[in-house]
């Protein structure tokens, strides 16, 4: 799968698992994604996608995971984290994914192409 910010695209490696079957049978998809905590870029989804939830105690920069049945959360930094997640995939090679999402919400299409 494809993730685009403006002129950069970033390769994403799916997890094989029904939460990812439902999303791609979705795409393409263009989201407004909002800010939070200067660590990530998240988006409620209109339809909710089935989870598995797991705690992966540290999140990396790349993850891209669901938080809930219905947030697309993509982390620009790694940190420590409490919080559970579907885990979706993780972006290929992470490097300028902070300056393309930078501070401000931002506009993201994923695509299958």
């Amino acid at each position: 799968m494809w993730m685009t910010v403006g002129q950069q695209r970033f390769a994403i490696t799916l997890e094989d698992n029904p939460t990812t079957r439902e999303l791609t049978a979705r795409l393409p998809l263009t989201l407004d994604m909002s800010d939070l905590n200067d660590n990530e870029k998240h988006v409620t989804l209109q339809r909710p996608l089935p989870t598995q939830t797991y705690r992966p105690g540290t999140i990396h920069k790349g993850d891209f995971l669901l938080y809930g049945a219905d947030s697309l959360v993509v982390f620009y930094k790694t940190f420590n984290s409490s919080y559970t997640y579907t885990r979706l995939g993780r972006i290929d090679n992470p490097a300028g994914l902070s300056q393309a999402l930078g501070r401000d919400d931002v506009r993201v299409t994923f695509s299958a192409h």
